[in-house]
């Protein structure tokens, strides 16, 4: 009887073993395969983010469970579980995704963006496997931007220069068919000498514009120190300031001067801004720079001068490119047109904005918004 009894006990003892045994194994392969996984899943995620691509992968209800490093810095740090349609909104690049999710079946659709700035993309739509536990949709975008922009800078860049170099060409051409004595020497050669420089201002601020569009979609990254720029064109500008005995004055806080951009574009900015001001101001005026922190975000830069002023029914077509509020005035003190335009296009490429006040015979204010660096 007690012989049976432990050959059973034994049994279960055995059977109890082997079972928790297996268990621990079968434990130790699931926790395997998920470290696996997840180390998978990780490698991955880093392969992605070398891509220099915009790669998105969206839910089921269309939210974004994962953007590589080139979405995250092109559409934003904080785009995750957000709906796709927050970061591109067009219809036509909707439609391409609920065709995918109906049809299950891979589209390419071209789209473009036009705010905060001119975008153009070529998006690669695809069912996925399971990412994250659940069926996704990836969307790999091309950027077409570059190629777009450069196509319509060519034949801008044709159209203007065929038109505005027409005019001074003109002049230096009737000044060398007139030339034939002295006198007519002394009266065109300096009207020829002057449109000679007005063509090669105007060559180079076009080729500034054009490269400044073609790079507008891709926004600066750099923590710049707004008092050490406006301090260095405040000084590439002394001699242009001591001429006309005009003063800048720089009233800025060292707590908010620290702003998300291009060092080199911001300088031409308020290059651009403080030459205005130097050519359309008589002698003896001021021009004043302050900033006042807008919110925990923005900064705004004010420039304001004592010129000549911009009547007011103008003042919406300012920053056009070639538009001159006074085309002779331009003239005499070899404006291209191009300043503002320069201007406001870098501004656009910051995330910030331009607006511009002024009234005739007491002067113009110009009023910039930037991104504060954190």
């Amino acid at each position: 009887m007690y012989e049976l009894f432990f050959l059973i006990l034994g049994f279960a003892l055995s059977f109890l073993f082997i079972k928790f045994k297996n268990k621990n194994l079968l434990n130790k392969n699931i926790s395997e395969k998920n470290l696996e996984s997840k180390d998978l899943f990780k490698n991955q995620k880093k392969i992605l983010n070398q891509i220099p691509d915009q790669i998105l992968v969206i839910n089921k209800l269309k939210n974004i469970v994962f953007a590589n490093q080139s979405a995250l810095n092109r559409f934003g740090g904080n785009i995750k579980d957000s709906h796709i349609a927050e970061v591109i909104r067009t219809s036509k690049f909707l439609d391409g995704i609920d065709f995918v999710i109906e049809k299950k079946i891979p589209t390419v659709v071209k789209t473009e963006i036009q705010t905060p700035t001119y975008q153009a993309y070529e998006a690669n739509i695809f069912q996925a496997p399971i990412f994250e536990n659940e069926r996704s949709i990836i969307i790999l975008l091309r950027d077409l931007t570059e190629i777009y922009k450069i196509q319509q800078i060519k034949s801008d860049f044709v159209a203007n220069v065929s038109h505005q170099l027409r005019t001074p060409l003109q002049s230096i051409k009737m000044g060398l068919e007139t030339i034939d004595d002295k006198d007519s020497q002394k009266k065109f050669l300096p009207i020829m000498l002057q449109e000679a420089y007005r063509m090669e201002n105007l060559i180079k601020d076009l080729l500034i514009l054009s490269k400044i569009e073609q790079q507008e979609h891709v926004k600066p990254k750099d923590i710049i120190n707004l008092n050490e720029i406006i301090n260095y064109v405040k000084n590439s500008n002394k001699e242009s300031l001591d001429k006309k005995n005009i003063t800048l004055d720089i009233n800025i806080p060292e707590d908010a001067t620290n702003v998300i951009g291009d060092k080199d574009k911001l300088i031409e900015v308020f290059s651009n801004l403080v030459d205005n001001s130097i050519k359309y101001s008589e002698p003896q005026k001021k021009i004043h720079v302050e900033t006042y922190k807008k919110n925990s975000h923005q900064i705004e830069i004010v420039f304001k001068d004592q010129g000549i002023g911009i009547p007011k029914d103008l003042l919406p077509r300012v920053s056009e490119r070639f538009f001159q509020a006074d085309p002779k005035k331009s003239r005499v003190v070899g404006g291209t047109g191009l300043g503002l335009a320069i201007a406001k296009h870098i501004i656009i490429q910051h995330r910030g904005n331009l607006r511009i006040e002024s009234e005739e015979g007491i002067g113009s204010k110009f009023i910039i918004n930037l991104p504060l660096a954190s």
